[in-house]
């Protein structure tokens, strides 16, 4: 069996579309190891090539392109593979990419699965996953894809690594010490790690320890290092054991999106920035859930912002158990749960 991901990082879109990718990548390799998985990403400023190598997959690129066109580079992607004598899916995981790209595609692919968060534009393919929780999240893609279209619709089917599910033991026990885990995405384009470390240098004393986590994709990860180290500040780049970290962690402050719902499903008290605009509606529904507090938009957050948020944290010990239980209660969070019914969906077709 054949697969391919046609899927981009950059520092302008960040990190999470590929590091999903990956994962549901590697499940599927679990579950049928003789699968051969091809990548086919742009090579933007922040591209993931190598770290997708690194992690034993193929990668087939495509020139960088910031005016991407969807049928030229549904050419380009099939092209890449043509080698291959049957391609058994195409997972697409990309925004700029829409119908008219998956039309073309099919025309040399047998199944199409799509990845998205935003029901902003017409489908046309077999599977579709959106693991958002929205208040109308179970109707959003009504009259956007094919009626024989299989949905995946909500949190439950969070694409999460082993790793977070071996975690939320230890993420349900009680914490020993105060720590503050900060993780704004691979790539954090509009620089919230860096705000928030000068507003943590105006507050004179503090007696948490801090956990600062970039990407290689941050352009800023050198003056991060030199702020956490001066602050006396745990410093990590491109770790594989986020989870772990999450679970020490008394709450969190970090950005929308993927690792938003990893925070929940992992009951970590979040306080979220919002840094583009796929992540709005989304942290307002999780927000008005009770499962993560809501910043705002991140044009509208300084360091002063920041220096409010961390003492109203602080001192909000009882908001936090509510914001667990209530995280643990929207996801669903069991240990225990059975292979992701998308992996069984593709492997079994």
């Amino acid at each position: 069996m054949n697969i391919v991901f046609r899927v981009d990082a950059s520092i302008k879109i960040g990190t999470g579309h590929v590091l999903r990718c990956l994962t549901l990548a590697r499940m599927l390799h679990d579950h049928h190891p003789g699968v051969q998985i091809f990548f086919v990403c742009r090579t933007e400023d922040g591209h993931l090539s190598d770290y997708i190598r690194e992690q034993g997959f193929q990668v087939l690129e495509l020139d960088s392109n910031t005016s991407l066109d969807a049928l030229l580079d549904a050419k380009e992607t099939f092209l890449k593979v043509a080698h291959l004598k049957k391609i058994d899916w195409v997972v697409v995981d990309h925004y700029q990419l829409d119908i008219a790209w998956e039309k073309e595609i099919k025309n040399h692919v047998s199944r199409l699965l799509v990845i998205d968060d935003l029901a902003n534009r017409l489908h046309d393919c077999d599977i579709l996953l959106d693991q958002n929780y929205f208040a109308n999240y179970k109707t959003r893609y009504e009259g956007l894809v094919p009626n024989a279209c299989k949905l995946f619709l909500g949190p439950q089917y969070l694409l999460l690594r082993p790793e977070f599910k071996v975690a939320l033991r230890k993420g349900r026990q009680e914490k020993t010490e105060k720590r503050l885990l900060i993780f704004y995405g691979g790539s954090d384009p509009t620089n919230e790690t860096e705000k928030l470390l000068e507003a943590l240098k105006s507050i004179p004393t503090y007696n948490f320890i801090i956990d600062v986590v970039v990407g290689t994709a941050n352009p800023k990860r050198h003056r991060i290092k030199q702020l956490a180290n001066e602050m006396g500040a745990n410093y990590y780049c491109q770790i594989d054991y986020l989870a772990e970290l999450m679970t020490k962690a008394c709450f969190s402050l970090g950005a929308g999106g993927v690792t938003m719902w990893e925070r929940c499903f992992l009951g970590v008290p979040s306080y979220v920035t919002v840094v583009a605009k796929n992540q709005l509606q989304s942290t307002e529904a999780a927000s008005q859930y009770g499962a993560v507090y809501n910043v705002g938009w991140h044009e509208e957050i300084n360091s002063v912002t920041y220096t409010r948020i961390i003492k109203k944290a602080l001192s909000n010990d009882r908001s936090h158990a509510v914001m667990r239980e209530k995280s643990f209660e929207l996801m669903n969070s069991n240990e225990n749960q059975e292979k992701h019914p998308v992996t069984l969906q593709i492997i079994d077709s």
